[in-house]
This record gives C-alpha cells, sequence and structure tokens, in this order.
C-alpha cells in the first residue's frame, strides 16, 4: 500500500521543561521550538517561560527527586515564574507558530523522548495537539539501537533547559547520521 502522505520538508524540534513526568499533576515550566529543514538549518525558532503558580511549582519540584541533581536549574524556573507569560498564550502563539511555518504540511515533531513532550502536549495545549502529525521523530530511539546495536555511545551534554536540549538532540541526530555515512 502506497503511503498517500505529503513527505515532510522540515521538521518542528520541540522540548519541554516541566516540574515533572506526570502530565496530569506536573506542569509546564518552559518550552522551546525550532524549525529545520532535513539539513538541519534553523527556519524559526520559539521560546517562552510559562507563568505557574509558584506553590504548585514547589511542591511539585519537591516530589521529583530528579530536580535535587539540578539545583540551579530549580531556582532559575522558581525565581522566573512570574516573569513567565500565561499558559493558554503561549498555546496560541505555539498554534500560530506552527500554522505560519508550516501550513498544509504535517507538522513532525523531534527530539529527544519526544513521547513524553507530546503527552504533555495532549493534556495540556490539547489545541496545539490537533496540529501536529501522528508521526514523531523520537532521537531517543536511535539512541537505544546505536547502543544495542552497533555499541555507539553519543555523550550528551545535560543542558536541561528547553533550547539547549533541542540543540543536543540535533547534534545527536546529525552524529548518529555521520557515523552511518561513514560505515558505509
Amino acid at each position: 500500500m502506497a503511503n498517500t502522505q505529503p513527505a515532510p520538508t522540515k521538521l518542528l524540534w520541540i522540548d519541554l521543561e516541566m516540574t515533572g513526568l506526570d502530565p496530569i499533576e506536573d506542569v509546564i515550566l518552559e518550552v522551546a521550538a525550532e524549525i529545520t529543514d532535513f539539513n538541519f538549518t534553523t527556519l524559526a525558532t520559539y521560546e517562552a517561560m510559562v507563568k505557574q503558580p509558584k506553590e504548585v511549582v514547589v511542591e511539585r519540584m519537591r516530589k521529583n527527586t530528579w530536580w535535587a541533581d539540578f539545583p540551579e536549574n530549580r531556582d532559575e524556573f522558581i525565581n522566573k515564574l512570574d516573569a513567565g507569560k500565561d499558559e493558554k498564550q503561549v498555546e496560541s502563539e505555539l498554534i500560530k507558530f506552527v500554522g505560519d511555518n508550516f501550513g498544509d504540511e504535517p507538522a513532525v515533531i523531534a527530539g529527544n523522548s519526544i513521547h513524553n513532550d507530546r503527552n504533555f502536549i495532549k493534556s495540556k495545549w490539547p489545541e496545539l495537539d490537533l496540529k501536529l502529525f501522528y508521526r514523531m521523530l523520537d532521537v531517543s530511539s536511535l539512541d537505544l539501537l546505536m547502543q544495542g546495536k552497533f555499541g555507539v555511545n553519543y555523550e550528551k551534554k545535560k543542558a536541561h533547559r528547553a533550547f539547549d536540549d533541542i540543540q543536543a538532540s540535533i547534534a545527536e541526530l546529525q552524529y548518529y547520521l555521520e557515523w552511518f555515512k561513514s560505515n558505509n
């Protein structure tokens, strides 16, 4: 059976920073999005901090032991809560960003462990979710394949800021593509 979907010409790299991994109980703190072509040339970017109630953020961070390993990130997010944008405004801006840059083309999201970001998008920003293609490019899946089949490990920087994580995901995918190119 032939695929009748038009081939995508670009990717919507997206990364969310959240208080934890539960898309129902936890909240989104930061979002970054970068649109690239398949040569990884940046076509457009978007970044925003999301305004959240301080008591919710502190409580959820306290329940998530991950934050104890990144106190500088935790403190930075807590200190910038009031400077963030309203969550509905962020969703509206992202919908416009996707619409302006993808038009009728499917907006394929890409990133590391992108399924979890997608779960948050479905839970918190359902109107945005409707604008996204069902297929996703998850670099962490390729990471598993490269480690398990070829013994290739990529050392990632652990920034845990949305835009920096996107850059790390793109660099990781480029590394694997170069590895395939040089090993064929």
